[in-house]
Order: structure tokens, then C-alpha cells, then sequence
């Protein structure tokens, strides 16, 4: 470890400008972040193959604590009618989720992939009046939360790739479309953007050409938006043009979306909700080798930014008619810069441990993100600005991913609570606040480093500094009371959320027959800001998490 930061500073000033992309490795992203994955086999010609690959991963996880927005249930159900704050009420669980692929390759030009999760809570505290997240932890459902998320064929046809069926999407960073499928350095991912979708993509200039056009029309199956089975109808087109040459991309996605939800019945007058946007994303990312003696070492980075412009009827304020619009302008995006040095084993060694011959590993990692996401202020105006990253986009541990995820889902829980509404149909919206764990309103660095002593060892460290980008305003608090004031009923124009420190290892082994076997532990500790601050201006109670984690995966 002495020898880590000089060799940092050196290798932040020693690119040269000769380097070229085809320096470097073609799994590159191995040498960063090492999931340990069993890679699916190429498919060849004249072959037919059936794979299946997967993994079955548990968490024991401790946190402590937090007040939230009591429901008026909750303050019904208290002695006296006072409640001034509730936790979720789960500090200690266990869960799961079994993830299997399945892939029939029949030669080199028809793939069928498919993908299904077997997810849930399986001992421990449950949480309650958390019922408008995503994924609330509010049963303890075992084996019995069969998720069926991918069902696609791939055709590679003369002029291009034609893919049809249920599938993932994602783009750059994540920020916007996020499969769900792609490992992070700290947290897990979850849900993820999937679509009843078919997709055109080409080379128009040739096939040796670095340059992609991709032409999709879909209709949203799940996403952070919309849900299919619970009567959203999100149609959306999609154009995406970007050059791709080894570890270097840069690209622009376009999405026209509109999505509406029959309102009828239960307002027994002829009325939907509607939401049209056009989406604009930037992404790209590049790693170049650093000219260092006796090290081989790399620079690389990444960048996505994204615009949100349109109306909506969905989410409007009191004083709008039920055909009045709320106009749509968000905006957010994100970049990293890092830098990795590399190691190999010699081919005894390899062979004798894994018996995969021997290759470039990341033996240190150093990174920093730094992300944008705009925020709403004022949930009376007819504007929404807030911009929220895709949930599976992870920025630390805790202040995202548990805190301010919490905060947004009881809050929207407590304005649909019958006892407040009397029965009648909740505030138009209120489905749109909870932030699943995505970074919104928000604005972060978050530096990491990860040092692996061993090929097979990580040992990682982060941090995260984040302050709201606008007024932190509680809807909730703001729609029952009248009065501006953050989820902690403090005051929204403190805009400092925080200092989180997290920390953890992870260990890789093989243990025959294509199996391969994870353990490790991560947590966090959020040392709150003031934007977290209750009505006094004491700060909230230091938060804590720690997760046990064990996987395997074939």
C-alpha cells in the first residue's frame, strides 16, 4: 500500500498522448470491477448449445433506525392520537434472489435468452407502511416472489441484428436505462427497465465500421415509471446512434415516450392520466494505457447527461383541473475518472488455482464520480424539475439507497393512508415520489478504491458528499400542514445532506465444475447534513448499515 499513492500521482500526469485504444485489453472492465461472473460462451457455426447460468446470493442485513412521516393508520393506532415519528420498524433481515439465464444458441445466428428471479425476505423484521416503494420488505415471501423478466430472440441478418421479445434496456452509465443486471462496487441491483420490444440495429457505413444506428419501438413491461400489470400503457420509440471501438464509445439516445392509465372507474367520469417526454442522452466512456516503468496501468472514464422535456396531467397540484398540465423539465447526468494498475499470475499458478490461463487483473482501483440531478423546490407550481438516476445506478450504500428512499416511500404511503383521504382516490402523483434509491435532486462526489492484495481478494473503501440541489420539500408534509419543511419536518432550505463512509470486502473462489463462490461484507455510516434535520434543527441520529453477503454463481 506505500507504493499506491505515488504511483497514483505518477500515473495521473504520465498518459501519453500516443496511447492508443488498442492497448488495451478487450475484458478491460474485469480489471475494475471483478464480478466473478461465468462468462456466456461465444456462439459458433453449425453448432447448437444450451447454457444456463445464474446466481443465488443472500444478505444479512443490520441498520439502525431513522424517524420518518408517521401514517395517519399509525397515529390512529397510538395512544393518545400522537405520533411524532415512525421508523420503517426493521433493523435485522435475511434475503435473497436466485437469478437464472438461460441461453440457446442455434449457431451463430439465432440466440434465445431468457431471465427469471425467484427474490425474498426470508427471516427477520419486516417494514411497514412502506407499500409505495418498489420493493417495500414488507413480507417475509421466501421463495414464493417469482419475477419472469427476460424473453428475447437475437437474429443476426446480413444487414444487421434484429432482437424481438421481452427484453433489458440500457444505456451509458445507467442513469437513465438500467437492466438491473449489471454489479456495482457497493449495494446490489434490483427490478431493472424491461420492455415488449423490437429492435433494429446496423452499420450503415460497413461491418468493420465502429459506427451504430438502433431503431426500437416498445412498449414498457416494468420500469421506475410505469407497470404494466398495474394498467400503465408506456409506448415508447427509441433512436440511438454511437461510435464503439474497443474500450472507447460515445453516442446520443433518443426516447419519445407516452404513457397513459384509464382512470375511469375509479372516477366514474371518462378520464386518463397521460405523460408525454422526449428524452436526449449523451453517454460515452474510453481507457487509454499509462506509459509508467515497470507498471502497467490505465486511465479511463465515463460520462453520461440527460434531458427530460414534456407535460403531464399525472402530477398536478390542487389548484389544476384533472385536464390542466404540468410541464416536464429535468435534467442530470454523471462522470467518472480513474485510474487502475494491473497484475498477472504466471501460468502455473493460474492453472493450478483456477485452471483458466493466466490474464491482466486490477490490483488497485481509484475512482471518483461526480453527479447532477436536478430538484423541485415547489410542488404548487405547474413544473416538475426533479430528475431521479435510475435506482441500480448506486452511489454509496445508505444515503441514497436507504435514507432518502425511505424518506420519499412512507411519505407517498402516508398520502394514499384511507384514513387520511376518507376512501377517496389519492393525490394525483403521489406514485411518482418514491425514489426507489436513485439519486434525486441531488448533487455527489463519490470517490472509491478498491486494493486486491490477492487476485481473488477485494478490499474496498468510498465515500460520499452530497448536498440537495433545491429546497429538500417534503409534498406530504407540505399538502397536510402547509408549511416547507424537509421529511424531517426541518428546514428545506438547509441544503447539506451529508458525509457517508462505507467500507467492505469480497472473496472469489473457485470451486469446480463452473461454480463459483462469494463472501464478504459491506456497511456504511451516514453522518447526517442539515437538510436532514428535524423541526429544531437537531440533526437525525447517526445511521448505520451492515450487510453479510454469500453467492454462487454457475
Amino acid at each position: 500500500m506505500r507504493r499506491i499513492l505515488p504511483r497514483l500521482a505518477l500515473a495521473l500526469v504520465a498518459l501519453p498522448a500516443a496511447a492508443r485504444a488498442d492497448d488495451v485489453p478487450a475484458d478491460f472492465s474485469r480489471l475494475v470491477l471483478d464480478t466473478g461472473r461465468v462468462p456466456v460462451r461465444p456462439a459458433e457455426p453449425g453448432l447448437v448449445s444450451l447454457q444456463i447460468h445464474g446466481e443465488e446470493q443472500f444478505r444479512l442485513q443490520g441498520e439502525r433506525s431513522f424517524l420518518l412521516d408517521p401514517t395517519a393508520t399509525a397515529v390512529l393506532n397510538t395512544t393518545g392520537g400522537r405520533l411524532l415519528g415512525d421508523s420503517i420498524g426493521q433493523n435485522v433481515f435475511l434475503s435473497h434472489w436466485l437469478r437464472l439465464t438461460p441461453t440457446l444458441q442455434i449457431t451463430d445466428k439465432l440466440t434465445l435468452v431468457a431471465q427469471a428471479d425467484l427474490t425474498g425476505l426470508l427471516v427477520g423484521q419486516t417494514a411497514h407502511d412502506t407499500s409505495a416503494d418498489p420493493t417495500p420488505r414488507d413480507s417475509l415471501n421466501g421463495y414464493s416472489n417469482v419475477q419472469p423478466r427476460w424473453l428475447y430472440l437475437d437474429w443476426l441478418t446480413p444487414v444487421g441484428l434484429v432482437r424481438a421479445g421481452q427484453q433489458p434496456e440500457h444505456w451509458g452509465m445507467g442513469l437513465l436505462a438500467n437492466d438491473g443486471d449489471h454489479p456495482s462496487l457497493f449495494g446490489d441491483y434490483r427490478n431493472g427497465n424491461i420492455a415488449e420490444q423490437v429492435l433494429f440495429a446496423t452499420k450503415p457505413l460497413g461491418e468493420q465500421s465502429p459506427f451504430v444506428v438502433a431503431l426500437a419501438g416498445n412498449l414498457v413491461y416494468r420500469d421506475d415509471f410505469a407497470t404494466l400489470a398495474q394498467g400503465d400503457r408506456a409506448w415508447q420509440g427509441i433512436l440511438a446512434a454511437f461510435y464503439e471501438q474497443g474500450p472507447d464509445m460515445l453516442g446520443l439516445y433518443g426516447v419519445y415516450r407516452h404513457q397513459s392509465h384509464d382512470r375511469s372507474a375509479e372516477d366514474y367520469f371518462p378520464y386518463a392520466e397521460t405523460l408525454d417526454v422526449a428524452i436526449a442522452d449523451v453517454a460515452g466512456h474510453f481507457a487509454r494505457p499509462i506509459a509508467l516503468p515497470d507498471e502497467r496501468a490505465y486511465v479511463f472514464g465515463s460520462v453520461e447527461a440527460a434531458l427530460e422535456l414534456g407535460s403531464t396531467n399525472e402530477e398536478r397540484t390542487l389548484y389544476q383541473a384533472p385536464g390542466d398540465q404540468t410541464r416536464v423539465q429535468a435534467y442530470g447526468g454523471a462522470a467518472t475518472l480513474g485510474v487502475v494498475f494491473a497484475g498477472h499470475e504466471g501460468l502455473e499458478e493460474a492453472q493450478a488455482r483456477t485452471g483458466e490461463r493466466p490474464d491482466l487483473w486490477g490490483t488497485f482501483v481509484g475512482q471518483v464520480e461526480v453527479g447532477y440531478a436536478s430538484g423541485d423546490a415547489n410542488p404548487y407550481d405547474n413544473t416538475e424539475k426533479r430528475f431521479t438516476f435510475d435506482p441500480n445506478h448506486k452511489v454509496g450504500l445508505l444515503l441514497f439507497d436507504e435514507v432518502m428512499r425511505w424518506q420519499t416511500a412512507r411519505a407517498a404511503t402516508a398520502a394514499q393512508d384511507p384514513n387520511l383521504s376518507n376512501g377517496s382516490r389519492p393525490p394525483p402523483g403521489v406514485d411518482l415520489l418514491p425514489s426507489g434509491g436513485g439519486v434525486f435532486g441531488a448533487q455527489y462526489i463519490y470517490p472509491t478504491a478498491v486494493y486486491r492484495p490477492e487476485r481473488w481478494l477485494d478490499l474496498k473503501a468510498g465515500a460520499v458528499i452530497a448536498q440537495t440541489t433545491s429546497d429538500y420539500v417534503d409534498p406530504y408534509r407540505l399538502a397536510v400542514s402547509g408549511a416547507y419543511a424537509n421529511y424531517s419536518g426541518g428546514d428545506p432550505r438547509r441544503h447539506d445532506l451529508g458525509v457517508e463512509l462505507d467500507a467492505g470486502f469480497e472473496a472469489r473462489a473457485s470451486i469446480g465444475n463452473g461454480l463459483r463462490l462469494q463472501t464478504g461484507a459491506q456497511g456504511g455510516v451516514l453522518f447526517p447534513g442539515g437538510a436532514l434535520a428535524d423541526a429544531t434543527g437537531a440533526a437525525m441520529g447517526t445511521p448505520w448499515v451492515a450487510i453479510g453477503r454469500l453467492g454462487l454463481q454457475f
